[in-house]
């Protein structure tokens, strides 16, 4: 093997561990990206599952306030006005519960799909996790030849010298 030939094998293995190297540094961007984005998506999750909870107490107590005062409604066989008044209450109260009902479902809704862009974040961080410990295994393989040919460069130039 020539000088030239051992020369331009390490100027090879520089440029694949370089390349190695930043396609590694790109990698770990992207985990570190992803990783956020996951963190971002689980507060995301918290706060809406705290929302739902919120809902779902609201919700019962509308439905209690119904309750009641549909009960009242059906008791009172007073006077129209107080009757009248009771219906309007309850008109509204049947519209808020609706209202809760509905924003509930649509929390609901947006938690499932929280839930599952969760998931698909997690496994594309798991899988740039396992190409970025591919990247540093080829790294360090690249960096373990680099030396070996540049030691036998190194014999190779001191039998030259010895000459």
């Amino acid at each position: 093997m020539s000088l030239d030939g051992i020369k331009g094998k390490m100027q090879q293995l520089r440029a694949n561990a370089d390349a190695s190297s930043a396609k590694a540094d790109e990698l770990a961007a992207k985990v570190k990206t992803l990783e956020q984005e996951n963190l971002a998506k689980e507060q995301e999750i918290t706060s809406l599952t705290h929302k739902n909870q919120t809902m779902e107490t609201e919700l019962e107590g509308l439905h209690g306030r119904y309750t009641d005062l549909k009960k009242e409604v059906e008791q009172s066989g007073h006077q129209g006005t107080q009757n009248e008044a009771l219906q309007r209450r309850l008109q509204i109260l049947e519209e808020e519960a609706e209202e809760a009902d509905k924003s509930l479902r649509e929390t609901n809704d947006k938690l499932r799909q929280t839930d599952v862009k969760a998931g698909h974040f997690e496994r594309k961080v798991q899988a740039l996790e396992s190409a970025r410990d591919q990247w540093e295994e080829k790294y360090e393989e690249m960096s373990k030849k680099y030396a070996q040919v540049k030691k036998e460069l190194e014999d190779v130039e001191l039998e030259i010298g010895n000459m």
